[in-house]
C-alpha cells in the first residue's frame, strides 16, 4: 500500500482519537491525556495510538485501564470518519517520550547551574535569567 495513504490514515486516527478522548469520553479515570501519534499497519487492520499521560504512576495506570476499556468507542468514531471497508483495531500505548524530555531538560539545567556558580537558577519556563553586569 502507498505510504502517503498510510500516513493520511494515521493522521486521521490521531485527530479523531484526540478529539474523542478530549471531548466525548465521560470516564472519570481518563484525565491529563495527550495523543502524541498513531501508527497503522500496512494492511490498515491494526492501529497503535500513542498517548502521554501526566500524573503519578497510579493515575497513569488507571488512565490506561480506562483507555483500554474505551477503545471500542474510539474505534466507532474512527470508523465514522474513515469510511473504509475495514476499521483498524485500536490499541493504546503509553508514550513516555514527553516525560523523558522534561527530565533531560531538568538534568541539563542542573548541570549548567553547577558548572556556572554565578548563574541564576532556571525559571519556570526552563530559561536562566542572566546575572546583571556591573559596570
Amino acid at each position: 500500500m502507498k505510504q502517503h495513504r498510510i500516513a493520511r490514515v494515521s493522521e486521521a486516527i490521531r485527530e479523531v482519537a484526540a478529539q474523542t478522548i478530549l471531548f466525548e469520553l465521560q470516564d472519570p479515570r481518563i484525565q491529563n491525556v495527550t495523543v502524541t501519534r498513531a501508527e497503522v499497519s500496512a494492511d490498515l487492520q491494526k492501529a497503535k495510538v500513542y498517548v502521554s499521560v501526566m500524573g503519578t504512576q497510579k493515575e497513569q495506570d488507571l488512565c490506561m485501564h480506562g483507555l483500554k476499556h474505551s477503545a471500542g468507542f474510539v474505534q466507532s468514531k474512527v470508523a465514522a470518519r474513515l469510511q473504509t471497508r475495514y476499521t483498524p483495531t485500536i490499541t493504546f500505548i503509553r508514550d513516555d517520550g514527553v516525560k523523558k524530555s522534561i527530565e533531560i531538560t531538568r538534568l541539563i539545567n542542573e548541570a549548567l547551574a553547577q558548572s556556572r556558580p554565578d548563574a541564576q537558577p532556571p525559571t519556570a519556563d526552563g530559561t536562566a535569567e542572566e546575572a546583571p553586569v556591573e559596570g
